[in-house]
């Protein structure tokens, strides 16, 4: 009954491949058969004899049916999910990785100053070691102040918490509603609460773990900033070797316009941060603003923030000064109000120059949108990202709308 079956198939393919046969031989691709005419009955080759042993072929599977389209959507959508949750947990290694390439191309245009007088290598290193001079001189200023004070005010602690309980309020306060008593039964609840403990002692450890997360962090930064500096024209011609030859000048020359910038952008605005943190701490010593040195550093820090970040360190200046002495905060916001005047139409326009040309309805929906997706990193990164799809759409689109 199988063998009834199955021949069938089987004699038709024998006589297709005897007709293939006998037309080769005819014209003249293959040698006749051995008797000079008919091949004969069909003979059975091994593909046959599975047949015979296994069953005819079945119908190939159906593209159409809805098991398959569900299956491989089902499939395409767990790949989707598994390559964003890879992205998502690749996280911070992007971003450390966005942050080196962003140091590198800002130093690059100082490594090709030095390249023309020496040696690439020894350029790249001269400008690496003044680097981490910048990191080291920054960290002797502010990390021995904040010490220094934290110790005084860990010290002095206990004073501040007598005083308190000595002013007048506090002493009426306690007399009419036992808030000393109060506050003080609360804190040794607290203190022999186990859970209580254990959460601020986590939170110690989880700070602590920060902060070493953040060092090793910036050497990461360092390092790959390095490596980065040393291999960029490498890198940059096995970039644009993936490009049709065709279009490869055109990419490189837009490539380096746009990198160029960005380097330019990011120089100009570290030269106006460092200018504002190094007039600021003029003036706080000469008004006598407690915290001189450490209040220059992070005015010139968040100086970098585009937009805001000028703004950010006058209001911490002002403050710190408030605190000090009312007086001291007037004087400081009129410098500052005037000081910004003179940057933005004086300073910033000379030295920005020859970096970037960005409008500034473009430059607040960067910001923000910068700031919105990546947080002060991406506020720092938006403005040169701006400029480059800029010129692109300057240099790309708009030719090509003309020419079509």
């Amino acid at each position: 009954m199988r063998l009834t079956t199955v021949w069938g198939p089987v004699s038709r393919w024998g006589e297709y491949r005897r007709r293939q046969r006998l037309t080769l031989e005819r014209s003249g691709h293959i040698a006749p058969h051995a008797d000079g005419g008919d091949a004969g009955p069909p003979t059975l080759d091994a593909d046959t004899a599975a047949l015979l042993r296994f069953g005819a072929v079945g119908q190939p599977l159906n593209r159409h049916s809805p098991f398959y389209i569900g299956f491989f959507g089902a499939t395409g959508a767990l790949l989707a999910v598994g390559l964003w949750t890879t992205l998502g947990r690749l996280a911070t290694t992007l971003s450390i990785l966005l942050v080196a390439f962003f140091l590198a191309l800002a130093l690059e245009p100082v490594v090709k100053a030095l390249a023309r007088h020496v040696p690439r290598g020894l350029a790249v290193a001269t400008v690496f070691l003044g680097l981490l001079v910048v990191f080291v001189l920054i960290g002797f200023v502010v990390v021995p102040p904040v010490a220094s004070q934290g110790t005084a005010l860990a010290e002095q602690a206990p004073q501040y918490v007598q005083n308190l309980l000595d002013a007048r309020w506090v002493r009426e306060l306690d007399r009419n509603y036992d808030v000393v008593d109060k506050i003080r039964a609360e804190v040794t609840a607290k203190l022999t609460d186990q859970s209580f403990v254990g959460g601020v002692l986590g939170g110690i450890l989880g700070a602590g773990k920060a902060v070493i997360s953040g060092v090793f962090q910036v050497l990461t930064v360092l390092v790959l900033t390095l490596y980065l500096l040393a291999s960029l024209p490498r890198v940059k011609l096995a970039a644009y070797a993936l490009v049709p030859s065709s279009r490869r000048a055109r990419v490189a020359s837009l490539s380096e316009e746009i990198m160029r910038r960005v380097g330019s952008y990011a120089i100009g605005q570290v030269v106006i941060a460092t200018f504002n943190a190094a007039m600021s701490w003029v003036m706080m010593s000469l008004v006598g603003i407690p915290y001189a040195a450490v209040l220059a550093v992070a005015v010139g820090l968040l100086g970098l923030v585009p937009m805001v970040g000028a703004s950010l360190g006058a209001g911490v200046v002002c403050l710190v000064a408030f605190f000090d002495e009312p007086r001291k905060a007037l004087i400081a916001l009129v410098y500052y109000v005037v000081y910004q005047q003179i940057e933005n139409y004086a300073i910033a326009p000379r030295i920005m120059r020859q970096t970037v040309s960005v409008p500034g309805t473009v430059t607040v929906i960067a910001a923000l949108a910068g700031g919105a997706l990546l947080g002060v990193l991406g506020a720092l990164l938006a403005i040169p990202v701006a400029a480059g799809l800029l010129l692109i759409y300057e240099e790309v689109l708009v030719p090509r709308q003309r020419a079509a």
